[in-house]
């Protein structure tokens, strides 16, 4: 009778301690699709924590405003430097004391709150069986017959979809409405998030689909697949950084800071290149896979500093707002 009630003692204490040490990871929805590296982080953390990771997909930036110092987050996965500002405002975050000299950024990194994960750029996918001769240059898209059909994200919901408007405006500039409006009639829908358009493409529903640069990646990796290409267009490409910070109110400190040195491990590293399909920010080019190199990059980086995105950002989504409502 001791035996059995040692053996139950033990077991409620250990379901105890595993509620205890549960670290919650708030990530955008395409971290956790089929396409996304959530799945393979929480297995290569908890081998290391002892501990429960949970993601809880969704908005990031609005929903931990919303919630403010009562969020259940631990960790946010997923920022860029698009929002960065108004999250480093909000005064939810901490510093993460983390040595950034492993980053193997093509920009120089030194913010103490925000860490780097992961790098690309945002391009138009396109299948070269299906649209063998696809636009040479931006102005060449916004020329194409209006049978182009393309997917894009919504600003308003997708850092991609952010950072697409932000790519207009910094190919544009006064004449990005003038842009969205030549592009309005080839864009066969809008989606919510990254997975919904880019299962769309895949689905062949639509000739292009608005990415990154290294989604090719995927499909020579993955699938032996060359056929699936990024459009380099002369007029440049946004850069964009992925980022994850920990929430200053977080009840799990050690866990969350744990966490954050994970992400600039080797092993991390060389996963999240094949697990989010980028660029990773830690590791030196000799170890990315190999068909990383096999990637068509652009001469020409465009990128916006935290300040320069939210100077600018509401004008942005605004003129595209305003375009696709004609």
């Amino acid at each position: 009778m001791k035996a059995i009630t040692f053996a139950a003692g033990c077991l409620v204490a250990s379901s105890a301690l595993a509620q205890e040490n549960v670290l919650t990871v708030y990530a955008g929805d395409y971290i956790v699709s089929e396409w996304g590296p959530g799945p393979k982080i929480e297995e290569m953390f908890e081998a290391q924590c002892d501990c429960d990771l949970q993601f809880k997909p969704g908005d990031l930036l609005p929903r931990l405003l919303l919630e403010g110092d009562r969020t259940d987050a631990d960790i946010v996965f997923g920022l860029n430097t698009d929002v960065t500002k108004k999250a480093r405002e909000s005064g939810l975050f901490a510093p993460h004391n983390l040595d950034l000299s492993p980053l193997t950024l093509p920009i120089a990194w030194d913010d103490p709150i925000f860490l780097p994960y992961n790098y690309g750029h945002t391009a138009f996918i396109y299948n070269e069986e299906r649209l063998p001769e696809p636009p040479a240059s931006f102005e060449a898209l916004l020329d194409a017959p209006d049978d182009l059909k393309i997917v894009i994200q919504d600003p308003r919901s997708s850092i991609s979809g952010l950072a697409t408007v932000l790519w207009v405006e910094a190919v544009f500039g006064d004449r990005a409405e003038e842009a969205w409006t030549k592009l309005a009639p080839k864009i066969l829908t809008v989606t919510k998030g990254w997975s919904e358009s880019y299962g769309l493409f895949t689905d062949g529903e639509a000739d292009m689909v608005m990415s990154y640069t290294t989604s090719p990646a995927y499909h020579i990796i993955a699938e032996d697949d060359r056929t699936k290409k990024a459009a380099i267009f002369p007029e440049g490409h946004y850069f964009m950084v992925e980022l994850a910070a920990k929430v200053a109110g977080t009840d799990q400190p050690e866990l969350a800071d744990q966490f954050m040195a994970f992400i600039l491990s080797e092993p991390f590293q060389e996963m999240i290149a094949t697990g989010n399909w980028s660029f990773p920010a830690a590791l030196s080019p000799e170890k990315w896979p190999e068909g990383f190199k096999e990637l068509q990059l652009p001469e020409k980086v465009l990128f916006y500093t935290e300040d320069e995105a939210a100077e600018l950002r509401d004008g942005a989504v605004e003129a595209w707002r305003r375009a696709l409502s004609q």
